[in-house]
């Protein structure tokens, strides 16, 4: 894009000759220079565009596709296309012209947008009722492109075989609206007159062509508001010619033949000096008449309200200059309104406060042409009694003579008219050939060397900015929108107890991989757990560990068999006991019908013995829920419970309680005093922020000891380092040095685990 510029000057009005009146007595009719906003406003308004535009017929755009973008070609076109615009057109949409040879074209449509113009409406467009159909592709040039809404004729000019072009209707008031748009008019600075024009485009030839005949219109209807006085001046002398030269050619016939007939041909000496005073009296009374048709006129024009430059009154010999500064005053304001009116409405201050104006001038403009009236009136009056006088004297001259005198008179005063409007209407003539706009183009349009945009250093840094800005956002609205636990970090901050272990994301199906996968990583991470367990309650041959969480689903159940698993494989005698009695998973895993468990000990007589299931497993027993009770709270609260419990802890070394979550139900926070260690077990990616709040509340309020926090879950997919391909940070090194066995799971699986 190209940045096309030009510059005019706006001279300032010099005042002429009685207008210091009117600016000193402060009535503010007139004023001191021009008004550069109303200057901006004439060069950007819509009626300006659209006589560019209709000069330079910039209805029909051509385009030439190139290798990325398609670009418009002012120069050197390969076509021209022809438009009836005085039927109905289709504009918008684009056409496409592909050519065969040198006299024939296929013809299709390129863009379909298309809106139906209609010259009696042609500020209003509408949409057509069905897409375009052209009735044949192929088309000779030079042939009538016709159809429903459209009309048109491509010539060749310079194509050739191959050549594609684009083209495209615009219709004159689209067009102009565009350009009054897309201009800009704007003073160099505060104290000056001078405005430059600038245009913005990627046809620099196109941006210099319209701002040079923006400048030329402008201008020349400047000069046509000038010319229209001395225009209307002619017109005024022609219609009194046209009287007058009827009258002198019959009273010259009549002098000719009277002086035939009798053979009288020079006055006496006192006939002539009579006739002589006479012919000074007839010449100013002939003055005095054409300036009362003057001030009839414009007595006509005011009273009729007309719009448009009058006649000035030094044209027709009227030297009054306070008249001449009136009228020339009331000719400026209704040119500004003409002008302000084509850019505002008539609520706009200034042209309301133009309008104020004018009327108080054409209130004083009206008495002074009555007073002028009444003037002229009484001198006509006096001169017909000085003429009557002389009368008198010319009858008593012999009667030869003063008939001569008499058609010599009539003769005389028609001549003496005749050449006096002869003179004011050549005159006036040469004023109008003289004319000149008083502004004037200082530079006509140059467009610049290098384009204005794209900018490429100032792109480079928009992209730099946005891609830091965007992704930086992106990850902090996302983090802070996010209100799952995902960070351990962050874990560890929020709760009040250590995070004594991390488990990593089992991508077995199996729901036990220390029994079934002992190398995988998720196995080290049991060993881990396991191996923290004899500094957090040392010198215990007997444990009993407790498992929660906030809510169901954060894998309690299974961090609680495999904690189990990984006892059982140490050789301790272990047993698990699923407490969950309101939602009991343990059975599923372990592939156990659970039709017997610990909601029957507690509801019946039957011995916890009883109901104890072998897994499978050496050293691995398991405890199930047993069916789900009515009421599972009264039933872990009674004294059997705790008596059952008494007994289990004496014949097993490690005791496992798989407890319902804390967040959920009440009876959990009694049981926390039957272990030796309880773990409140979150999940990543899945347990809510805020859950952390509920293991704080268990140590503050509820008095809860030897609780502590197991994040499970992790994976490396969150990007915090924890991965379970990488040893969970212990430096147990990567798998390729064997000490992990990692189960590898389908590629369809992978995918799905990876998109979660």
């Amino acid at each position: 894009v190209f940045k096309v510029e030009s510059s005019i000057l706006v001279v300032d009005d010099k005042p002429s000759l009685g207008t210091d009146l009117f600016e000193s007595s402060g009535l503010g009719m007139l004023q001191g220079k021009s008004n550069i906003e109303n200057e901006i406003g004439i060069l950007k308004s819509f009626s300006l565009a659209e006589e560019a535009v209709t000069d330079l017929n910039l209805n029909v755009q051509y385009y030439k596709e190139g290798f990325v973008s398609t670009t418009q070609i002012y120069d050197k076109l390969p076509v021209m296309v022809a438009v009836n615009w005085k039927e109905t057109q289709l504009v918008g949409g684009k056409f496409r012209i592909e050519v065969i040879d040198e006299d024939s074209f296929e013809l299709s449509v390129e863009n379909d947008e298309f809106r139906i113009f209609n010259p009696k409406d042609p500020y209003y467009k509408t949409l057509p009722e069905a897409s375009l159909s052209l009735p044949k592709s192929i088309y000779s040039f030079g042939q009538e492109v016709k159809g429903e809404n459209f009309s048109f004729t491509i010539n060749q000019i310079a194509s050739l075989s191959g050549d594609v072009i684009l083209f495209n209707l615009v219709d004159t008031p689209s067009l102009a609206l565009k350009y009054k748009e897309e201009l800009a008019v704007s003073p160099i600075n505060k104290q000056a007159s001078i405005l430059t024009l600038s245009l913005e485009t990627p046809v620099r030839r196109l941006g210099e062509d319209y701002i040079n005949k923006i400048m030329e219109v402008y201008l020349a209807r400047e000069l046509d508001e000038k010319n229209r006085a001395s225009e209307n001046t002619v017109k005024f002398i022609n219609e009194q010619l046209s009287g007058i030269s009827d009258s002198l050619r019959f009273s010259e016939n009549k002098l000719q033949e009277y002086r035939t007939e009798n053979k009288v041909f020079n006055l006496s000496e006192e006939g002539a000096v009579i006739f002589e005073r006479l012919q000074e009296l007839e010449k100013e009374k002939g003055q005095a008449e054409i300036n009362l048709k003057y001030y009839q006129t414009l007595r006509d024009y005011l009273l009729s309200d007309q719009r448009g430059e009058m006649m000035a009154p030094s044209v027709v010999g009227v030297t009054d200059p306070l008249l001449n500064s009136l009228v020339q005053a009331y000719s400026e304001l209704q040119a500004q309104q003409e002008r302000l009116s084509a850019n505002f409405t008539e609520l706009d201050p200034s042209v309301r406060e133009n309008a104020t104006r004018i009327q108080s001038t054409k209130r004083q403009l009206q008495e002074n042409v009555n007073s002028a009236l009444a003037n002229t009136n009484n001198l006509i009056s006096d001169l017909n009694g000085q003429i009557r006088m002389l009368d008198i004297d010319i009858n008593s001259l012999p009667e030869t003579e003063r008939n001569l005198i008499s058609i010599q008179r009539q003769f005389t005063i028609n001549e003496n008219i005749y050449i006096y409007l002869l003179q004011k209407k050549a005159e006036a003539e040469i004023t109008k050939a003289a004319n000149m706009p008083k502004n004037s183009v200082l530079d006509f349009a140059k467009a610049s060397q290098t384009p204005v945009a794209p900018k490429r250093s100032l792109n480079l840094l928009i992209g730099l900015i946005l891609g830091l800005i965007l992704p930086i956002g992106f990850i902090t609205i996302k983090d802070f929108l996010n209100t799952k636990i995902e960070d351990p970090k962050e874990l560890e901050n929020q709760i009040k107890v250590p995070l004594i272990g991390m488990i990593g994301r089992n991508n077995s199906e199996d729901a036990i991989p220390v029994l079934n996968n002992p190398r995988s990583t998720v196995t080290e991470s049991f060993r881990s757990l396991r191996a923290d367990m004899t500094y957090l309650s040392p010198n215990r041959e007997k444990l009993t560990i407790l498992f929660t969480s906030s809510i169901s689903g954060e894998g309690k159940t299974f961090v609680s068999i495999n904690v189990a698993s990984v006892y059982a494989l140490m050789g301790k005698k272990t047993i698990l006991i699923g407490l969950d009695l309101r939602k009991p998973k343990i059975a599923e895993d372990f592939g156990l019908a659970n039709d017997k468990g610990m909601s029957t000990c507690l509801s019946t007589d039957t011995p916890w013995q009883d109901v104890v299931k072998s897994t499978g497993h050496k050293d691995m027993d398991v405890i199930l829920s047993g069916p789900i009770p009515p009421n599972p709270a009264e039933l872990l609260l009674q004294d059997k419970f705790g008596q059952i419990m008494k007994e289990i802890k004496e014949a097993y070394d490690v005791v496992i309680f798989d407890c319902p979550p804390v967040g959920l139900v009440s009876e959990t926070k009694e049981l926390f005093g039957f272990a030796d260690i309880s773990f409140f077990v979150f999940r990543q990616g899945y347990s809510m922020k805020g859950n952390s709040q509920i293991l704080n509340n268990l140590v503050e309020k509820g008095g809860v000891s030897k609780i502590y926090g197991i994040l499970n879950d992790v994976h490396i997919d969150k990007g915090y380092g924890y991965g379970y391909g990488y040893g969970y940070g212990y430096g147990y090194g990567t798998n390729s040095y064997g000490y992990h066995e990692e189960v590898q799971l389908p590629w369809w699986k992978r995918a799905i685990r990876r998109k979660s």
